[in-house]
């Protein structure tokens, strides 16, 4: 029924393809209007939107190393880095 479609990107020029399944995504949303910026338009444009991010140094509760997080560290819980967060949360310890 859809078949992809070659768009040129109102931000950056360049072509970029709306394909099918994007197409399909759209109706089902009904989303009547097809894209008008590529990804890296679109994520470019949130990214600006959203702010830049600040990060905080903490010293993970599982194994010392410094973590950096995006979030303010509280005395009362703890903070982990990155892969012993990603061991907890798969449930190795």
């Amino acid at each position: 029924m859809y078949e992809d479609k070659t768009l040129v990107c109102k931000e950056c020029g360049k072509e970029f393809v709306f394909t099918a399944g994007e197409q399909e995504f759209y109706a089902e949303r009904g989303f009547q209007n097809e894209p008008q910026r590529c990804k890296a338009c679109r994520d470019a444009r949130k990214n600006a939107a959203r702010g830049q991010r600040e990060y905080y140094t903490a010293v993970c509760a599982s194994c010392g190393k410094e973590a950096r997080v995006p979030f303010e560290p509280k005395s009362d819980r703890p903070v982990y880095c990155s892969e012993c967060y990603a061991k907890i949360k798969a449930g190795v310890q």
